[in-house]
Order: C-alpha cells, then sequence, then structure tokens
C-alpha cells in the first residue's frame, strides 16, 4: 500500500528521478540543452550527466574541485572540453555545495534553474517570473562562447528572435569571457582558495565613482578597500595603466580606440580574443590568458603586477619601489604618519609635510623635482605655453601641491601622446598625492611643491637627489657636507644617487638621517648567505679609517607580490656612518648653520667651526650644546632616578651580607666536624670515653643564652660505629618510641 501522505511529501524528488531516468533513456535532452523538468544527474567518478556546447568548446556538470581533500563537495559548474588539468569559468552552488554524489540540475516545474541533492532539498536557484504557460516552454542551452542560457521556445517562434530569460554571462563567478561586457554593475569575485570555490576576498568591476563619465576605468576590491585602480586612457602615467587590448576586451569589443594610439597599439579585432580569459585570482591578481596551440595557458597581463601596483600601496607622500626590500619611503620633506606602524611594515598611513607650505609667502616654497614617477590622476589641467608657466600656476596657487609639464620633448617624442607644442599641458594635483612610485618606465617628471626649508642646499645638507635627501655630514661636492663623506654622486638627468667607494659605484636606495644609516644595491652578489662584513667589505675596498662601515645586515630578494613574480638580482647592504667633528670653515660666514660656534684653527691646522665657551660639540645631534645646560640635564636625571639607584644599592648591600653571614656559618660547622673527627682519631674509645663528654660538657657549647640558641654537636657515623661497637646488642640499653637506645 502506499503511503500518500509520504509520496504527495517527497513528489518533487521522485518526479526529477522519474523523468530523468526516462530522458535518460529516450534522450529526451539534446547534447547542448535540456527542457523543462529535465535533470542532470550527478553519478559521481565521472559517470554524471553533462551538457557539451555544439562546437565542443564547453562542457557543464558536476565536479569536485582539484586537489580537493573533500572529495564529496559537489558543484555543478562549467569548464573547457576536453581540457587537463579542468579550467572551470563558472559555478552555481559555489555558496552552497552539495554534501555528497547523487545530485541534480535542471529547470524546475515553476521554470526555473534547480540544483537538488539525492533528498530533493534545493541548494541553489534562480528567482525567474513564473506564468503557467510560458514557464513550461523554458529551455536550458549552453552555448559555444560559454554563456549558459535560459530562453522561452514559445516566444522565439512566435517574435522570430531568442529571448534570453537569464544567463551566465551576467552572472558570472571569477572568469569573464569574450563575448561577456564588464557593464556597470558587473563584478567578478575570486575563489577563496584554489580548491574552494566559494566567495574570496577579491572583486573586479567597473569604477562607481566615475559612472557618470566616458572613462573606463576600473577597480578591484579587497573586501570594502581598494585594491587597484585602473588609469584613465590619455592622461598622464597614473595609478595602474589599463592595457587598451584588455579595456576593448571588457567593453566586448565596442569600445573606440583614440587616433592618438594608433600608431603604437595594434588593430584591435574580436579574432584575436579566441581561446582567451581574464581571471580574478584568489590572492589578488587580475590575469589575462591566452591557450596556445599545445593546449597551454599563458600569461598575457597581470595586474597588480607587483606591491607597488597595490592601490597607494606607500600611503600619501610615500614613494614605492617594489625592486627592493623596504618598498616604501617618505618623499623629502615628509615624514610617516605613525613612525611604529612603518617601522613594523604597514605603510597604509603614509606621510605628512615637515614644514607647511604656504606658511608665509611663495618664497619660502620650492619644488621637488622628481624623474620616472608614477602618480595618481592629477585634478587639473590647462594648456600651457612653457613650464615656467606651468610652475608659477602651481606656486601662486596654495591649493596647488604638485604639477608635471606635458609637451613634445618630455612625452610626444616618445610616442605617448604625440602632441604639438601648442598643445603642451600643465597637470594639477591640487589633494594629496598617492600612488606615488618611483623608476617607473616611461613615468612623468613631477614637481612636488615642499618648504625651502627642509630640502634646500646649505652647509648642513647636499639638498635631495631624486626621492633621497642627502643629510649632514654626507657630501656629494665641495660646497656641502664634510669632505670626508664625500662619497656620493647624483646624476641629475635621473635623479639616482650613487655611493662612491675603491670597489666601484653602487646605488643609494635609502638614507635614514636620525638612524646615521643607509643601504645601497650589489648587483654582483647573488644572495646574503656565506657573506659575511668582512667579505663586503672587501668588495667594496672600504679601508679602516673610513668613516663608513658596514652593520652586517643584508636582504636578498625582496617580498614578491606572489611566488611567481620575478626575483631581482643582487643584494642589499646597509652602512652606518661616524658621527663628524666640527663642521670645516674658511670664514665666520661659514659657520652661519652652526650657532654657537665660531671659525677658528684647530691644533691640526684646519679652520673649523668651534664651540664657543660653556659649549661642546655633539656630533650625534649636528650642533653645539650648552654644557651648563648638559650637566644640569644629567643632574636632574640623577634626582630622578635616586629612588632607584638607592634601592637597588640596599638590595646589593643585603645580598652581600647575607652571603658572608651564610659562608662564615658554614666554615663554623666544618670547623666543628673537624675538631670531633680529629677527637675520634685520638681516641679509639671514641664517645665511650668518660673524660669526653665530660671535656664536652665544661667547654661550653652547650651553654643556653638568650641571644642565641644551643650550639647542637654532631657526630659521624664512624665515631657512632666506633662507640657502640657496630651496634652490637651488648650494648643496647633499651628501645623507646623514637628506636633504639644504645650505650
Amino acid at each position: 500500500m502506499v503511503d500518500t501522505k509520504r509520496f504527495c511529501s517527497n513528489r518533487m524528488l521522485f518526479f526529477f528521478l522519474l523523468c530523468s531516468f526516462f530522458c535518460t533513456c529516450m534522450h529526451c535532452y539534446g547534447r547542448d540543452t535540456i527542457t523543462i523538468n529535465n535533470f542532470l544527474l550527478d553519478g559521481g567518478g565521472g559517470r554524471g550527466d553533462a551538457l557539451i556546447s555544439d562546437g565542443e568548446n564547453f562542457e557543464l556538470g558536476f565536479f569536485t574541485p582539484n586537489g580537493s581533500s573533500s572529495g564529496r563537495r559537489r558543484y555543478i559548474g562549467m569548464w573547457y572540453y576536453n581540457l587537463s588539468p579542468r579550467t572551470v569559468v563558472w559555478v552555481a552552488n559555489r555558496d552552497t555545495p552539495l554534501e555528497d554524489f547523487g545530485g541534480a540540475f535542471g529547470i524546475s516545474e515553476d521554470g526555473n534553474l534547480r540544483v537538488l541533492d539525492r533528498n530533493g532539498r534545493p541548494f541553489w536557484g534562480t528567482s525567474l517570473e513564473t506564468s503557467s504557460n510560458s514557464s513550461l516552454h523554458r529551455t536550458l542551452k549552453l552555448m559555444d562562447n560559454g554563456n549558459l542560457i535560459v530562453i522561452d521556445e514559445q516566444d522565439e517562434e512566435e517574435t522570430k528572435k531568442t529571448k534570453i530569460l537569464w544567463e551566465s554571462f551576467a552572472n558570472p563567478t571569477d572568469t569573464f569571457l569574450p563575448g561577456m561586457k564588464m557593464y556597470q554593475g558587473l563584478s567578478l569575485t575570486s575563489w577563496r582558495s584554489n580548491v574552494d570555490p566559494s566567495p574570496g576576498n577579491y572583486s573586479f568591476q567597473r569604477d562607481q565613482e566615475d559612472s557618470n563619465n566616458n572613462n573606463d576605468q576600473y577597480m578591484i576590491w579587497k573586501r570594502s578597500v581598494r585594491y587597484w585602480k585602473s588609469s584613465v586612457t590619455g592622461k598622464v602615467v597614473g595609478t595602474g595603466e589599463m592595457s587598451l587590448a584588455i579595456s576593448y576586451f571588457l567593453s566586448n569589443f565596442t569600445e573606440k580606440i583614440s587616433q592618438n594610439y594608433n600608431n603604437t597599439v595594434p588593430f584591435l579585432t574580436s579574432s584575436l580574443y579566441s581561446n582567451t580569459r581574464l581571471v580574478i585570482t584568489y590572492w589578488g591578481q587580475l590575469l589575462y590568458l591566452k591557450m596556445d596551440s599545445e593546449k597551454t595557458w599563458s600569461n598575457v597581463w597581470v595586474e597588480p603586477r607587483d606591491r607597488c601596483s597595490v592601490f597607494n600601496a606607500c600611503g600619501n607622500f610615500g614613494s614605492c619601489n617594489s625592486k627592493y626590500h623596504a618598498m616604501c619611503k617618505c618623499l623629502p620633506g615628509f615624514r610617516p604618519n605613525s613612525l611604529e606602524t612603518w617601522d613594523a611594515g604597514d605603510f597604509s598611513r603614509g606621510c605628512s609635510r615637515k614644514t607647511n607650505v604656504c606658511s608665509e609667502d611663495a618664497k619660502s616654497d620650492t619644488f621637488l623635482r622628481l624623474k620616472m614617477m608614477k602618480v595618481g590622476n592629477p585634478d587639473a589641467q590647462f594648456k600651457a605655453k612653457s613650464e615656467e608657466e606651468c610652475k608659477a600656476e602651481c606656486l601662486n596657487n596654495c591649493q596647488c601641491y604638485a604639477y608635471s609639464y606635458e609637451d613634445d620633448q618630455t612625452r610626444g617624442s616618445e610616442g605617448g601622446s604625440g602632441r604639438s607644442s601648442s598643445d603642451a599641458v600643465c597637470w594639477i594635483w591640487s589633494e594629496d598625492l598617492n600612488n606615488l612610485e618611483e623608476d617607473y618606465e616611461n613615468g612623468c617628471d613631477l614637481n612636488v611643491r615642499v618648504a625651502l626649508s627642509d630640502i634646500e642646499s646649505t652647509g648642513k645638507s647636499c639638498g635631495t637627489c631624486g626621492t633621497n635627501l642627502i643629510a649632514y655630514p654626507l657630501s656629494r661636492g665641495a660646497n656641502c657636507g664634510d669632505p670626508m663623506y664625500l662619497s656620493f654622486h647624483c646624476n641629475d638627468s635621473t635623479g639616482q644617487l650613487d655611493f662612491e667607494t675603491p670597489g666601484g659605484a653602487f646605488r643609494v636606495i635609502s638614507i635614514d638621517q636620525d638612524k646615521r644609516k643607509f643601504v645601497i644595491h650589489i648587483e654582483d652578489v647573488e644572495n646574503c648567505e656565506g657573506q659575511t662584513s668582512r667579505d663586503n667589505k672587501k668588495l667594496l675596498l672600504l679601508n679602516d679609517s673610513s668613516p663608513f662601515h658596514l652593520t652586517g645586515t643584508c636582504y636578498a630578494d625582496p617580498r614578491t607580490f606572489t611566488s611567481a613574480a620575478p626575483m631581482k638580482h643582487g643584494v642589499e647592504l646597509e652602512l652606518s656612518w661616524d658621527p663628524p667633528s666640527e663642521p670645516l670653515c674658511s670664514t665666520l660666514l661659514d659657520c652661519m648653520d652652526w650657532p654657537n660656534s665660531s671659525c677658528n684653527t684647530t691644533s691640526d691646522g684646519n679652520k673649523r667651526c668651534l664651540c664657543n665657551t660653556n659649549y661642546f660639540w655633539d656630533g650625534m645631534k649636528l650642533n653645539c650644546t650648552n654644557g651648563n645646560q648638559s650637566y644640569q640635564a644629567d643632574r636632574n636625571l640623577s634626582l630622578t632616578q635616586i629612588m632607584e639607584i638607592t634601592f637597588t644599592i640596599v638590595i646589593a648591600i643585603i645580598l652581600l651580607s647575607s652571603t658572608v653571614i651564610y659562608i662564615y656559618l658554614k666554615k663554623r660547622r666544618h670547623a666543628n666536624s673537624q675538631e670531633i673527627r680529629g677527637y675520634t682519631k685520638k681516641n679509639p674509645a671514641g664517645l665511650s670515653s668518660e673524660k669526653y663528654v665530660r671535656d664536652l660538657i665544661e667547654s661550653g657549647r652547650f651553654k643556653e643564652e638568650n641571644s642565641q640558641a644551643i650550639d647542637i654537636p654532631h657526630f659521624h657515623l664512624e665515631s657512632v660505629l666506633d662507640a657502640t661497637n657496630n651496634f652490637a646488642i651488648a650494648n643496647k640499653l633499651g628501645q623507646g618510641g623514637f628506636g633504639p637506645v644504645y650505650k
């Protein structure tokens, strides 16, 4: 007898199993098509049903991700047909995998797609509108371009047009295929890991802020934080260059290519994009890949391609260089907003000015000239006849933080813009600079507004060279720094600073004035292993009289963006410098930069800015310090610490006294023991001697005093054995609660 109630509650399960059975036997669905109430069944072990596109490009079915330890977690997905290893491009139930084999996928009786487990429980589905007539004519079809579509066949017969009710191209996972279009609102979301297709941390989409513009800008988000942003085509080198070929691909081949780029970009057609895909990876990179004739994927384009390509990796006014271990440093005239987090490797808070600009007048400010820079998009632009006009415009506007002048000589000759001289452009930045990167190929010449006092070349400093401030006493010429430290050379055309030694010239990566240290790059050494400070010293040919010393810190192969990223060659070495003597001088005017000093001849015959009376030279602070003030500061410091010092002394005295008393008591007991042992040897009768006992009592050693306890004598076992004749029974007097008593 059939349980009607139970049958009705499980009618959905019974219905799709029955239909699937008949359709499997009678071929009710085509190779690439499923009609309503027909389902693909998951038999497991490669025995499940599948849809294969007409041209055998794609396959749809149940799968478990390659390498997954959970072999029974099943997903319905799409991959390239007959390609090994399996390359999945779309997953339906990425959030809700089936827990075992036996699932089903198809169009349910209400016209919606459904993923069901073996018990008929829904794990994923669409939300299409349903009607009694149209829902019965819906068909699921796998297209040869990888698009899975739901269409209404009845409407197609009446209108002679295919009406797509739902498509996977509008509901992607992590992959963008030819034929899709990255319109506003569409988003690719990474997998959680290489074996887990559930939504990960990264997503790729159009930039929402530019929705009202015609500019095609794109963003990668790391959850709610901007992770990467493309630049605007045709602007000065910006945050991240989006290849025109990729932009054309994302527009579904509808984007128009600017005539300014016809000479530098090949003619683009949709046929160039066959067997290609764009993927947002679980580690946050956007990859454009193409399949070659051997059915192997090749990486054609990637962003972010390194650590500096990440959005504003070093924060505002922080310059990035991914070639080196310490990739970030503040621009000259700036300092970290949080030194603690900066030293810990978190550069997101960026840098701020040491001195405010526009504090007095335009004469108090100047521009830090940087070569080959990448920078965030400018805020304004205007046509300028010359760079001087561009500079004056920025200098006279307190809201201008930086400018860049672009004409044929700066960019047009390189094939970048092709502008005539009359079309020269002045770019203006009125907000804090972000996404700064140095040594950027085809980068722009960027001029950053700073306070003159922070970077000017004086007797105290040799000014700047690129992104490095050559701090005193370091010197690059006779007019600045200390001659003893004249080991630096600046290439003004490239902004590169070199440390020159008898062993060669080595690029300076960074200079830390506060710690008196700088880092250089050496290309001839592959790694730090086996390299001692003595080896590196020989490499640099530094003599013992040099004020520069290796600290022993060595960096090789900086942290890369991914394990597949190329490594650089060479190592980075850290050096320190000795505190300098008083500055050299020729006249009194040379000592103007050194308060409380005057130019006098020293014992070695050189003239130096010697400190005045009651002042002494502090090579660490690089100034003349008042001796009385220094003494008073030291005395005040002692007063604040006097309690701590006194407490330490008292504890030391107590410990010392305790040690002395302990040694004294130990020696005294040892002496008594020796006395008894000696007496025993002299008197074989030992303890049985009446005279010994009488002498022991009369010695006063048992006298009881109030100030101390009785000093009870002790005896060695050999004496006791001798006195009792080895505890003979004849000498036993009796036995009490504590044991036997012997005579």
